[in-house]
């Protein structure tokens, strides 16, 4: 069973005190979360993905010190992925529309911090089922069914949830017209 939040933003607590066995215990539950996040951003680069998930990891391991404890460890996490990936990308000559393609991860960490603040008081003026929809989804990067399981609702429900709260939030960040 995959760990959720809560235990990883535990372990890395720890693993910023000292502790080895919190450490080692947060690299190996990170690694099949890596690998279904560029899994399923990645599905022809099968071979690659191994390599993703190890740089990765000794990005976290590497910066763990930038970690902001009172932020969640998931939305940090995935930060890192998604810069290693748009670093993979750009090596491999893909190309990414400018305005999606987030700075280099070794000189977007304030940035990114400060992003997922602002994302985290977007998300919680939202009801909660839908603020939970978008993180799972469009945060953490699982997949549609797989949300929806985790929530005990069906994959329409989470859809729709996921479009209205992208509705408000997309009116709250536009203001009244």
């Amino acid at each position: 069973m995959a760990a959720g939040e809560e235990q990883l933003r535990a372990w890395m607590l720890g693993s910023l005190e000292g502790d080895s066995a919190a450490h080692a215990a947060l690299l190996h539950s990170l690694v099949p979360l890596l690998r279904s996040f560029y899994g399923r951003r990645l599905r022809s680069v099968g071979d690659d993905i191994e390599d993703l998930v190890q740089e990765t990891l000794i990005a976290v391991h590497t910066r763990r010190a930038a970690y902001d404890r009172a932020r969640p460890f998931t939305a940090w996490l995935f930060a890192i992925a998604r810069y290693r990936m748009v670093d993979y990308l750009r090596r491999r000559k893909f190309s990414i529309p400018l305005e999606e393609a987030p700075e280099p991860a070794d000189e977007g960490f304030e940035d990114a911090s400060v992003a997922s603040m602002d994302m985290e008081a977007l998300l919680s003026s939202l009801p909660p089922k839908q603020a939970r929809a978008i993180r799972e989804t469009h945060l953490e990067g699982k997949s549609v069914a797989e949300a929806a399981a985790a929530a005990g609702i069906g994959e329409s429900d989470l859809r729709v949830s996921v479009h209205r709260g992208l509705k408000a939030l997309a009116t709250r960040i536009r203001g009244p017209r």
